[in-house]
């Protein structure tokens, strides 16, 4: 007898032997043809293009390295310079402004109400 794992019961149940060689709606086979790249679009199809394919950006991985690995000094979430900077210091100033919101939100709400 073939068994599968029932998702409504949450145990196993009795089964065909094709529902339990494919669990849980996964389909056997292989994709006819194979995904386009995500990362790595072209802008000209290569029919098109010819030989040659040109990407919409160039890759910028190994600048990357340079900068995040520079032994400086500097931490890494502040390696770029003024936009990091910018995003750090609005992010530390919201943190501290929401502190002190549910700091006085907490004494409005310990204060008995007068009537």
């Amino acid at each position: 007898m073939y068994y599968k794992f029932s998702g409504f019961t949450q145990k196993l149940t009795g089964s065909a032997p094709t529902a339990a060689y494919s669990p849980q709606g996964l389909r056997s086979g292989v994709p006819a043809e194979s995904p386009s790249m995500i990362f790595a679009t072209p802008t000209k199809v290569v029919s098109e293009a010819g030989a040659t394919v040109e990407y919409m950006g160039a890759n910028k991985v190994q600048e990357f390295q340079r900068i995040f690995q520079a032994p400086d000094g500097v931490p890494v979430h502040l390696k770029r310079g003024v936009p990091d900077r910018l995003l750090y210091r609005t992010t530390m100033a919201l943190t501290v402004g929401g502190a002190l919101y549910c700091l006085v939100a907490l004494y409005m709400a310990a204060q008995p109400r007068n009537k």
